[in-house]
């Protein structure tokens, strides 16, 4: 019997532990001898349920226990997950995570400690969710020279979107609804303000690269200034508002990655991508264009997703799964010399100078559109273009990017 550890018995830590224990007869198909969870680590006790009798307050009693050969890292945020982690992998014990801030911000050195020590750091789950995503790019695809990799990765403001879009919802009324769903957390501002899918394209764009992308260097903006207004636009543009993260390599090899609002063409697939689901397309030079689509959170997809590389280091004790993924830190792009076309709204007062000095393609107009206000796209433009015409105007009310092919 393979013997593992639990840190945190939060949603997606007891999703682990229930997954393991209804899966059991299913998992031993892969792993014969089977993998039982013998330590629960939480500040907390939990005299209501059946695995109470394995939870643990001290993680030395964990470091301690030569059975433990996996620990599955669920706690979040940077510390003590960073120094639980590294002191297991140093021990020779393998790591499975769902913890994208750390990984994003530690992956490469964590990965060199697991390699040091013959075990493995694994965090299929720490992008999309359920979907399986890490390790078809770390194994099915190290034959493409991966170009692109975006889409929708956070299923809370997937969620938010669409129902502002579906429902006419505010943002603050979505977000809201989101809260009492669980979707959203009390402070939401890593999935509203981008954070999170900042990290998590991040993380994707060090692994197309080899190298680390930091996502403190990537432009991040979040989705609480869209309005019900915004998606009226879109409608009558046939367009879908989305929070996408881009990563796109340049011809001189380095990356554009960027988190932001997009507004997505009806024919696009990612514009039926709906609620708590996330789509991720992946473009390689041979393979062309892959999409990966499924449930982004939740305690059973994302559990799924961590329970897979448990299985994976359950099979490979003594051995290192590797990653192609250096701390030699990736070279960004220009930020000013990406280009887009843009979605504009100004006032009527400023209106016929912003279409001409914006080389407004055509105007935007719905029934029930705010008074008083124009609406736009712009032709092809950089960001640094964009930005010196929006400077002498006082009257910007709202700036989209179109995602273009």
């Amino acid at each position: 019997m393979i013997q593992m550890a639990v840190l945190g018995f939060g949603t997606v830590g007891g999703g682990v532990v229930e997954l393991i224990d209804r899966n059991q007869e299913v998992i031993r198909k892969t792993v014969p001898q089977g993998i039982h969870v013998k330590y629960i680590l939480d500040l907390r006790d939990f005299p209501d349920s059946p695995y109470n009798d394995r939870v643990t307050h001290d993680y030395q009693d964990i470091l301690d226990d030569e059975e433990i050969t996996v620990i599955c890292e669920t706690m979040g945020g940077k510390e003590p997950a960073y120094t639980f982690t590294k002191k297991a992998l140093e021990r020779g014990i393998s790591v499975c995570t769902s913890n994208k801030e750390l990984v994003a911000a530690h992956g490469p050195e964590l990965l060199q400690v697991a390699k040091a020590n013959n075990c493995s750091y694994l965090f299929e789950a720490s992008v999309g969710g359920g979907i399986p995503l890490i390790r078809p790019i770390n194994a099915c695809l190290t034959q493409e020279d991966i170009t692109e990799v975006f889409g929708i990765l956070n299923g809370t403001t997937n969620y938010i979107l669409t129902r502002m879009e579906k429902n006419g919802l505010s943002f603050e009324e979505a977000l809201k609804e989101a809260q009492q769903k669980g979707y959203a957390e009390r402070n939401p501002e890593a999935d509203v303000e981008g954070h999170d899918a900042c990290r998590k394209i991040a993380i994707l764009s060090s692994l197309i690269s080899g190298k680390t992308v930091r996502y403190e260097d990537i432009p991040c903006e979040g989705i609480s200034r869209i309005t019900t207004a915004d998606f009226g636009y879109a409608r009558a543009m046939k367009m879908a508002i989305k929070l996408l993260g881009v990563s796109r390599k340049s011809q001189d090899g380095s990356l554009s990655v960027r988190t932001a609002p997009f507004l997505v063409r009806e024919d696009h697939p990612l514009h039926s991508v709906q609620g708590v689901f996330n789509g991720v397309f992946v473009h390689g030079n041979m393979v062309d264009d892959l999409m990966f689509y499924g449930r982004g959170a939740g305690k059973f997809p994302t559990a799924s997703a961590v329970v897979s590389d448990v299985m994976e280091c359950a099979k490979n004790i003594g051995r290192n799964i590797s990653f192609n993924w250096s701390d030699e830190i990736m070279t960004l792009s220009d930020k000013a010399e990406d280009s887009y076309r843009y979605f504009v709204r100004v006032d009527d007062s400023e209106a016929a100078v912003a279409a001409y000095t914006f080389k407004a393609a055509n105007k935007v107009s719905f029934e029930g559109a705010p008074d008083g206000e124009t609406a736009f796209v712009t032709a092809n433009m950089t960001e640094k273009e964009f930005a010196e015409i929006a400077k002498s105007f006082k009257t910007i009310k709202q700036c989209i990017r179109l995602l273009q092919d």
